[in-house]
């Protein structure tokens, strides 16, 4: 029986980073390669109430990726960026900018460690252009619905092993 692990967000006064930790009970080269598939991220990003559509992921240095989500009423959220590094099953750097509140764009470190035999660390850094901006994230409720995701990714997988 897999061990449930919690997701875990630094969020320090005056700096403008949000780093979000959680350790998968899987091997790092399957945890990478599920978090950067298009067809699976639409199982797993954001909270359950939304629906997610990939638009476009091209996983590579220079691609593009977009999403939308909807909810139930049929608001629309769209989030955009360019990978800048993409060096599988190690990292990946992009940048992300919901277009809700465009021109405030964030750059993203996602840093997959193999630890304790076969588990996998995720670490995504996320800097923003300013404090005002990172904590304009954490105000809009943010870590609930990243930590929501990060529950969703645990269980897809664990189906996937």
């Amino acid at each position: 029986m897999a061990s449930v692990t919690t997701t875990d967000f630094i969020v320090e006064p005056n700096v403008q980073e949000i780093v979000m930790t959680r350790v998968f009970d899987a091997p790092r080269e399957l945890v990478y390669r599920i978090c950067n598939d298009p067809e699976l991220r639409p199982q797993w990003w954001g909270p359950s109430n939304l629906t997610t559509d990939v638009v476009k992921m091209d996983v590579r240095q220079g691609g593009e990726w977009r999403i939308v989500q909807r909810d139930p009423e049929g608001n629309e959220f769209g989030f955009h960026g360019v990978y800048h590094l993409v060096d599988p099953p190690s990292r990946t750097v992009n940048t992300f900018e919901f277009e809700g509140v465009p021109g405030h764009v964030v750059l993203e470190t996602a840093t997959f460690e193999e630890v304790d035999g076969g588990k996998t660390r995720l670490t995504i850094q996320s800097v923003f252009q300013s404090v005002a901006d990172r904590d304009g994230m954490v105000q809009s409720g943010m870590e609930g619905g990243a930590s929501e995701g990060m529950d969703r990714l645990a269980e897809l997988i664990a189906k996937a092993q």
